[in-house]
């Protein structure tokens, strides 16, 4: 897939969404109580290291918005999947930081998230974003937390989501409600 791939048909999609589904539904490690009591962690790892799991996850989102011209992945393991996905469709990558990993200026943006609360970063400078089309992505959407500041942090810089995805949604958990008016890709929704 490139940056200027054809339309594909509904068939196509649907095929390559259901492969990737069932690879992360097989591959996807869970773990109760972590990182803190009550909190059950899907640890996409093991997806992402089997090669075939990690090139469906990778065309399955790049189908998302192929004519994003940046594609941003959210700390940490949206950085693999950003990678990937940017090398995919022949874009840049944008890596949205933690607070506190990037050096000054910086636009930031705090948020909830289900056990506390974080802040995400993007440089101030360096990297024009105005006009800029956005595929924002990130493996798990919980509470939506940090993927709607992080989608501030781009509209702050004067670009556009086009579009959001997720390897993985906890739908039970209503992130989706906090998201904008871009679309919102999942392939696993549990």
């Amino acid at each position: 897939m490139s940056k200027h791939a054809a339309v594909e048909s509904d068939e196509i999609v649907a095929e390559r969404t259901a492969k990737a589904a069932e690879l992360v539904e097989r591959l996807t490690r869970w773990r109760d109580d972590f990182p803190t009591p009550g909190v059950r962690f899907a640890d996409l790892t093991p997806v992402f290291a089997d090669p075939e799991g990690f090139r469906a996850v990778i065309d399955c989102l790049a189908a998302c918005a192929p004519d994003a011209d940046l594609v941003a992945g959210v700390d940490a393991r949206g950085f693999l999947l950003g990678a990937g996905v940017a090398a995919t469709l022949g874009t840049g990558v944008l890596a949205v930081r933690k607070a506190g990993k990037l050096p000054p200026p910086v636009l930031k943006r705090e948020y909830s998230l289900e056990y506390g609360t974080a802040a995400l970063e993007i440089p101030g400078d360096g990297v024009d974003l105005a006009g800029r089309r956005v595929l924002l992505l990130d493996d798990v959407l919980a509470t939506g937390g940090t993927l709607a500041a992080a989608a501030e942090l781009f509209r702050a810089a004067g670009a556009e989501i086009v579009s959001a995805a997720v390897v993985l949604e906890l739908s039970f958990l209503e992130g989706r409600s906090r998201q904008g008016d871009y679309p919102l890709t999942s392939i696993v929704r549990v």
